[in-house]
């Protein structure tokens, strides 16, 4: 079978960081030809897992398909990808809906050479295995990494703080603000620390110059 994905070899031997441009992509996937640049405009979450058919990626394709509308809410699309093939992952899909009744409605990328998985450094260049391949990237709609999440292949992802995650960046993002710890929508935002005296000196009374508390 003739591998139909292509990818920007810019950055494919250098490790990606926060703030680097994501490596553009053009690949197979279960809704038809992708290219990462259709997505311009828009935030992705671009995510890996090891293989179709297993038990801890079914569980978190099940999630990811029921929270769709949430992510779709925050103008973020999901965008999965592994390196079995096209037919398998249709294969895969499929019996997700006849045996949970729930259908996976985002595209699954097929990277059989697992091209596009070296480029994100999903796994090792050197590897001949998807066996490491569990990472989330969330790429903002410049086409910019804001955040990097890898989880181990025996522990599955919580959805849950993946839709946090996307909502803090936007927020905090929109807001010019900081999210605190454990910060969900509606809580507390918190001002950036004063970076110089005349900044501190303009503190109201109680006030922390490293902590102040405002609301969105």
């Amino acid at each position: 079978m003739m591998d139909m994905t292509s990818v920007d070899t810019a950055k494919a031997a250098v490790a990606l960081r926060l703030n680097d441009k994501a490596p553009g992509f053009s690949a197979r996937s279960t809704s038809g030809d992708v290219s990462l640049s259709d997505y311009r405009g828009r935030w992705v979450m671009f995510f890996s897992h090891p293989a179709d058919f297993t038990s801890v990626c079914t569980s978190e394709f099940i999630a990811l398909a029921k929270a769709h509308p949430q992510f779709a809410k925050l103008n973020c699309d999901l965008l999965g990808l592994s390196v079995d093939s096209l037919y398998s992952h249709v294969a895969w899909l499929r019996d997700i809906e006849r045996s949970f009744g729930v259908k996976v409605g985002f595209p699954l990328i097929e990277d059989s050479a697992m091209v596009i998985a070296k480029a994100y450094g999903m796994l090792d260049a050197s590897s001949e295995s998807s066996g490491t391949v569990r990472a989330t990237y969330v790429i903002d709609p410049g086409g910019i990494i804001r955040a990097i999440v890898w989880y181990p292949m025996n522990v599955g992802r919580s959805v849950e703080e993946l839709l946090r995650l996307v909502e803090a960046l936007q927020t905090s993002q929109r807001e010019c603000a900081l999210t605190p710890e454990g910060w969900h929508p509606g809580d507390a935002l918190v001002e950036p620390a004063a970076s110089s005296m005349q900044d501190a000196e303009q503190l109201v009374e109680g006030q922390s110059w490293y902590y102040r508390e405002r609301r969105a």
